[in-house]
């Protein structure tokens, strides 16, 4: 069980901040647990990727929508405010990441950080567990996808770029908002757009492939934003990008309809009617294969739009394969123990 932290790290005294101004008013617990495995397999035809590493449970973010606040539950917290400030910390995660590649069943697979919660979320820049992930990765020569919105990646542009390198990586961040203020009311805690559109250009700067997921499509919020998000990150280096429809699981649809009528007030029916079009009369869709994206007419022309200025900027689509032809996984030959003085 994870065992809670009497002195948690305060993720806004690091070298690599990733909140602009004074802390916000929320108490933070930190809870560290040594894991039995790193790799979670996915299942669900829906994602387009079979194994995930995630060091964190629970996520400063606060992003009202996010989909993985049910599995906090799992720990006996709360999918609501528990789930953005009691914060589980897996310490050996790449320990464990090393042991599975030393199973002979393991041949290269990508992995993608994280499946689950932002691996970059603000305690990474204390405890460096998605860092020590990477390390592995490229020892042992395996392809990484990563999913973020936060900036700190950064900080890691040129171990990802070696990676890149030697194995296959690829980086896509999460950007549904070109409004910074708008993003701020729905994703509090996050990097802004304009920080996230910066990213993008300092990775892609570095030689690291990146991609952005215009995700969550909030209808009637962002659709509209769609054009100039996909612009800006072609214009920042972007290449490659990919949207999936808002998914509102019982336990997520009050934090989200909280925090948008709190930040939308004269917006709030609007969006809630635009969900219900695209989902037959429902706020969500829980079946496989249909909880990513939409139906009817309302879908298909923000389908069309996406795809309209995927291809004008000429945005791959997404892809969280990470390197072409065979696999260069290979694991580290182990170093020869140093001989006595006498042999």
């Amino acid at each position: 069980m994870p065992k809670p932290v009497a002195n948690p790290p305060n993720p806004f005294h690091e070298a690599h901040l990733e909140w602009e101004g004074p802390p916000p008013p929320a108490e933070l617990e930190v809870f560290e647990e040594t894991c039995k495995s790193a790799l979670s397999k996915n299942d669900s035809p829906d994602v387009g990727f079979t194994w995930s590493v995630n060091p964190y449970r629970g996520c400063f973010h606060a992003c009202a929508y996010c989909y993985a606040r049910p599995s906090h539950q799992w720990l006996g917290f709360g999918a609501g405010t528990d789930f953005d400030r009691r914060i589980v910390v897996k310490t050996n995660v790449a320990e464990r990441l090393r042991e599975a590649f030393d199973r002979r069943s393991w041949n290269g697979e990508g992995i993608v950080l994280s499946g689950n919660t932002d691996c970059y979320q603000p305690l990474e820049a204390s405890y460096g567990l998605t860092r020590a992930c990477l390390e592995v990765c490229l020892a042992y020569r395996n392809p990484v996808a990563i999913i973020t919105k936060s900036k700190l990646v950064r900080r890691d542009a040129e171990l990802l770029a070696a990676l890149h390198r030697e194995a296959g990586c690829h980086v896509f961040v999460s950007i549904p908002f070109a409004d910074d203020v708008m993003a701020r009311g729905i994703e509090p805690y996050a990097s802004s757009p304009s920080k996230r559109f910066e990213t993008v250009r300092v990775l892609a700067n570095a030689g690291v492939p990146v991609g952005v997921s215009v995700s969550p499509i909030i209808p009637g919020l962002n659709d509209a934003q769609i054009p100039e998000v996909l612009a800006r990150a072609k214009e920042a280096g972007a290449r490659a990008a990919f949207m999936i429809l808002l998914r509102l699981p019982k336990e997520v649809l009050p934090v989200f309809d909280a925090r948008l009528e709190a930040a939308f007030p004269l917006r709030a029916q609007k969006v809630r009617h635009a969900i219900q079009d695209l989902r037959g009369g429902k706020m969500n869709e829980a079946a496989f294969g249909a909880r990513m994206r939409g139906r009817g007419p309302r879908w298909e022309a923000i389908r069309q739009l996406f795809e309209t200025h995927r291809r004008r900027y000429g945005l791959d689509v997404h892809r969280f394969g990470t390197r072409e032809g065979p696999s260069a996984f290979r694991r580290p030959t182990p170093e020869p123990a140093q001989l006595g003085l006498f042999g």
